[in-house]
């Protein structure tokens, strides 16, 4: 599947970060990421909102560093929103 042709982002397994701090949006991204990989699902999304761009630079800090992100984008019609695709294999 190829993030930069997939359009249908709102049918994506999806995780809501508004109202999380640093370090809770960093453990729930994890164990996101980790529950989407069991479930084999190649491409989710991480809602993290615009604001002040906190937990917007904790997601990108956070998949930056795990080695099961094989990419990422912003979503172009959502800023608010990182489209990700994962190594399921």
């Amino acid at each position: 599947m190829d993030i930069d042709n997939y359009m249908l982002f709102d049918k994506l397994p999806s995780i809501d970060l508004h109202g999380y701090d640093r370090d809770t949006a960093r453990v729930a991204i994890n164990d996101f990421i980790n529950d989407s990989i069991k479930q084999k699902y190649e491409l989710v999304s991480i809602i993290h909102g615009i604001g002040s761009g906190i937990i917007r630079n904790t997601v990108i800090e956070t998949i930056k560093n795990n080695k099961k992100v094989l990419e990422y984008k912003s979503n172009y019609f959502n800023r608010g929103e990182t489209i990700i695709k994962l190594n399921i294999k």
